[in-house]
């Protein structure tokens, strides 16, 4: 479980689904016994002391009107998408449930930045310019190949890396479709490798909460 401050105040906490009840129980326990509303984006828990916490489901999962279906949902196994880019590379994959069942990881060499002027440093950009435009576009390709077919079993896509790569790759036409199921989630991952393709599926398929403490 980790935690991060959230913009505006509170914190987020990320909790793996299988705790979800524990870490309410935990919450009633320190701060009394809680309210609960459902909400667009999962629950609410509002207790005695004023603390709130607002529970977001895992992309995919169903809405629940109480914890128990909510953390019943949050468990249960779905198939997801999962689009990770950045201008050196991409990994796709499919998982369903805790299990990867699809994959593929494409990285490229893309010049780094120099430190050269003038004429010389506006080649070298223009270089790095077409060399991360031909990464993207095959990225395109490789969701087009293995993604797309997959699309009308997928209950969600999970977008990772550069924002921006991710955008520019889902703005092929070809891939509309996949666009559709894109969850608001976006993963903050490092250049896509297996590894972080696998450690990917966890970071998709927590609980979100969004905790205020009383003033």
């Amino acid at each position: 479980m980790r935690s991060w401050p959230a913009p505006g105040g509170g914190r987020w906490v990320e909790v793996e689904p299988a705790r979800v009840t524990r870490w309410v129980e935990g919450f009633a326990t320190r701060h009394g016994a809680p309210a609960t509303t459902g909400t667009p984006y999962g629950l609410l828990l509002t207790a005695l002391d004023g603390a709130t916490a607002e529970l977001h489901a895992p992309p995919g999962a169903p809405a629940a009107p109480d914890v128990t279906g909510f953390a019943a949902a949050a468990t249960a196994p779905r198939r997801i998408g999962l689009l990770l880019a950045r201008k050196g590379g991409v990994a796709v994959g499919v998982a369903d449930g805790d299990t990867l069942t699809v994959s593929k990881v494409d990285t490229r060499y893309v010049q780094g930045r120099t430190a050269a002027g003038g004429w010389s440093q506006q080649r070298f950009a223009r270089r790095r310019d077409n060399q991360a435009k031909a990464v993207l576009g095959d990225a395109a390709d490789l969701a087009v190949r293995l993604l797309l077919p997959e699309a009308s079993t997928l209950t969600a896509l999970v977008t990772g890396g550069d924002r921006r790569a991710t955008d520019t790759v889902l703005a092929d036409r070809r891939l509309a479709p996949l666009a559709a199921l894109r969850a608001d989630r976006h993963l903050d991952v490092p250049e896509p490798r297996h590894p972080v393709l696998l450690a990917a599926i966890p970071a998709a398929r927590a609980v979100h909460v969004l905790v205020h403490d009383p003033e």
